[in-house]
């Protein structure tokens, strides 16, 4: 018996604390809502990255200062990214170019992949990109999928989303309207 309580008692003092996060992780809260929008304590700048779709054409990130942007890290084989990628696209159609969805897929199987999931969903207005290595999600620090990061206009991370949202939702537009408008005021979708 005494040995039971000795060892509990050592787990719970070598355990680290709840509330410890990694640096980089110093803008995420512990207790992050699934699918909400969770903004950065401080913007930072966005990683310096190419995006590759799959007729095999090259974007740089940095090609899309000026235009609000949101990077959708997803894989085919994820079902929380199946059931948001349709939301996705009514996103990128109701907002055409105020916006610029950029659905990065880190299937490893790279276009063999994808191609049949997006003929699949008939997606026409997100713009799909591959990234077979996770390069795009090792740069950002994602830690899962599907992940998604909303930059500025000046190229700045505002926030993110872990999880699949309802990117056509109140909640979500209530967020993105005010940077559509340019008053630039970032509110976390769950308050």
């Amino acid at each position: 018996m005494k040995w039971t309580v000795a060892a509990a008692l050592m787990f719970l003092l070598a355990a680290p604390a709840p509330a410890a996060t990694d640096a980089g992780d110093a803008d995420i809260p512990d207790r992050t809502k699934l699918g909400e929008f969770v903004p950065s304590s401080q913007p930072f700048a966005a990683p310096t990255i190419s995006l590759t779709d799959s007729d095999g054409h090259t974007l740089e990130l940095s090609a899309l200062r000026g235009k609000l942007v949101l990077v959708n890290l997803w894989a085919t084989w994820c079902e929380p990214c199946l059931r948001e990628m349709p939301s996705l696209e009514r996103l990128q159609s109701r907002l055409g170019e105020r916006i610029a969805v950029l659905a990065v897929s880190e299937d490893r199987g790279g276009n063999k992949a994808v191609e049949p999931f997006i003929a699949k969903l008939g997606l026409k207005s997100v713009k799909i990109y591959i990234d077979p290595k996770s390069e795009v999600g090792h740069a950002f620090g994602a830690r899962g999928l599907p992940t998604s990061f909303l930059i500025d206009r000046e190229g700045k991370v505002l926030g993110r989303v872990e999880g699949a949202a309802e990117w056509d939702s109140p909640k979500i537009l209530g967020v993105l309207e005010p940077l559509l408008s340019g008053d630039g005021v970032v509110k976390a979708s769950s308050r």
